[in-house]
């Protein structure tokens, strides 16, 4: 595996709390709190009922938004604040009559602003400082999981690489393995649905059941069942997710897996379950090996109805080269929305280099066309059919 950093992610991103569903909705809920009393408040001063005394809870904005908006935000609802109460006193011509009351209200507000800035610096660096350990041991678990693949196996050169793109401690499921066996090279390369350390927990399951599997099971499909077995056993021990969880692992599980092989002949074996197809590029150019018969991903085996899963066989000549990789490389976007364009991208790669070289090179375009902000998790193994 390559000695570069493994995450894309920025230094020092934290994750949004409340992502996801009614979450979302509440967070988003708190952050037009205080922009809505200022308003509210406006809206009082400038009607009949100005009467009202509104300076204390036009002073609250601040304090409510140092809760979820940080130093900026905080500051920004103050100045509303106290553009608000400059305009209330200005539009009922109240500075004479009331201007100790007025001066009173700038003077709260600007004591809570303060406060709150402060409070909302300390509370994101302790959150902050939080998230960078417990991602640190996600980062740690699954670098222990993903071992690094051999350079040289059997009659193939390899490399891998993996990118985590998570915020916080959402390390993804991304996994791969590369084998040498019997039967020939076996490789893996899948995608289990969800994050953090619950996802990585199912990559080792997943992936101690292809390590044991490829050395005995001659059928590169009992190879796959073994994974969607073992995968189901874990689901089905008590106490090995939360309730939440629950019902995601058990429907879907393992989402994506695809299974590969190349054998002493020039041909490659694949066994594709609901996976990005693998690529091979030979003499510049680009073919995609999708499957004839598509098959669903693991975990959702009951609701198929098709033929049963065959290995179907490719090509693969003497100075090919073939990626796998996770949906997070060709799903790359860039801020105007669009997709990594992945055949023309490998296309663009000098000829010549070795598959870590080919892995360095595709990794910068990635960082260049998303400008380090990866959406997903990233998964790549390369191979050379050697002569």
């Amino acid at each position: 595996m390559r000695s570069q950093p493994r995450s894309a992610i920025r230094p020092g991103a934290s994750s949004r709390p409340g992502a996801g569903g009614h979450g979302e909705v509440l967070f988003t809920l708190a952050r037009c709190a205080p922009f809505a009393i200022a308003l509210g408040v406006l809206g009082i001063e400038l009607s009949p009922a100005h009467d009202l005394v509104t300076g204390p809870i036009l002073t609250t904005t601040p304090a409510l938004a140092a809760l979820t908006m940080g130093p900026m935000g905080t500051l920004t609802a103050a100045a509303l604040a106290a553009g608000v109460n400059a305009t209330s006193a200005t539009y009922n011509q109240s500075w004479g009559t009331q201007t100790q009351l007025i001066i009173g209200n700038f003077l709260g507000i600007t004591v809570v602003s303060v406060a709150s800035v402060i409070l909302s610096n300390a509370v994101r660096t302790r959150r902050q400082s939080e998230l960078d350990q417990v991602r640190r041991i996600a980062v740690a678990a699954q670098e222990v999981v993903l071992r690094p693949v051999p350079e040289l196996l059997g009659r193939v050169r390899a490399a891998s690489l993996c990118l985590a793109a998570g915020t916080g401690a959402q390390i993804g499921g991304d996994l791969y393995e590369a084998v040498q066996t019997r039967y020939g090279v076996r490789l893996i390369v899948g995608d289990v649905r969800g994050k953090g350390l619950s996802a990585i927990r199912a990559v080792a399951v997943a992936l101690g059941a292809f390590r044991e599997a490829v050395h005995y099971e001659g059928e590169l499909q009992e190879v796959m069942e073994h994974c969607s077995a073992a995968l189901r056993r874990e689901a089905a021990v008590p106490g090995t997710y939360s309730q939440a969880d629950l019902p995601e692992v058990l429907m879907e599980g393992f989402t994506t897996a695809l299974v590969a092989q190349v054998p002493e002949d020039e041909v490659v074996q694949l066994v594709n379950r609901g996976h990005p197809p693998p690529l091979v590029l030979r003499q510049g150019s680009v073919r995609a090996l999708t499957p004839s018969c598509p098959l669903p991903p693991l975990g959702l085996e009951d609701l198929y109805t098709g033929p049963p899963a065959r290995p179907e066989s490719y090509p693969f000549l003497p100075g090919d080269r073939l990626l796998l990789y996770t949906d997070g490389v060709m799903e790359a976007r860039n801020r105007d929305n669009e997709f990594l364009p992945l055949p023309e991208t490998l296309e663009r790669i000098r000829a010549g280099t070795s598959p870590q070289e080919f892995l360095n090179e595709l990794h910068q375009a990635l960082i260049r066309h998303t400008e380090g902000h990866l959406a997903d998790d990233v998964a790549m193994i390369v191979v050379d059919r050697l002569p």
